[in-house]
């Protein structure tokens, strides 16, 4: 893959996602005018509105928890997938963690580096 124009032109910040979102005239016109009563443009009034809600969000437990339930899950997938690339290449297939062999959690998440694999102190 190749970087986009934003990376490029940005290194080390995430690329622009684009987002077109439909709403009721009444809605948009209320947006329109408080947006500008703030000074602001729309686009900004709306970053604005979903950073709160993301923040909002971050203090919810229950998404915590999910949070959590896909992290594993996407751990357990990742520790099948590399254990069926060294299978292929014939070296071999890395070793459970501790909290997967006891089959469950232990008292905190391994630290990982940004390639997934255990973090060294």
């Amino acid at each position: 893959m190749t970087p986009s124009h934003d990376q490029l032109a940005h290194p080390g910040e995430s690329a622009r996602k684009n987002l077109a979102i439909r709403m009721e005239g009444d809605q948009h016109a209320q947006l329109t005018m408080i947006a500008q009563l703030e000074e602001l443009t729309v686009t900004d009034a709306i970053r604005q509105a979903i950073d709160q809600w993301i923040e909002s969000k971050r203090n919810n437990p229950q998404l915590k928890q999910r949070a959590e339930e896909v992290l594993d899950a996407i751990e357990r997938d990742a520790n099948t997938r590399r254990g069926a690339i060294a299978a292929l290449l014939g070296s071999e297939a890395p070793t459970l963690s501790e909290s997967e062999e006891s089959g469950g959690r232990t008292s905190g998440r391994s630290a990982r580096t940004k390639g997934g694999d255990a973090a060294t102190s």
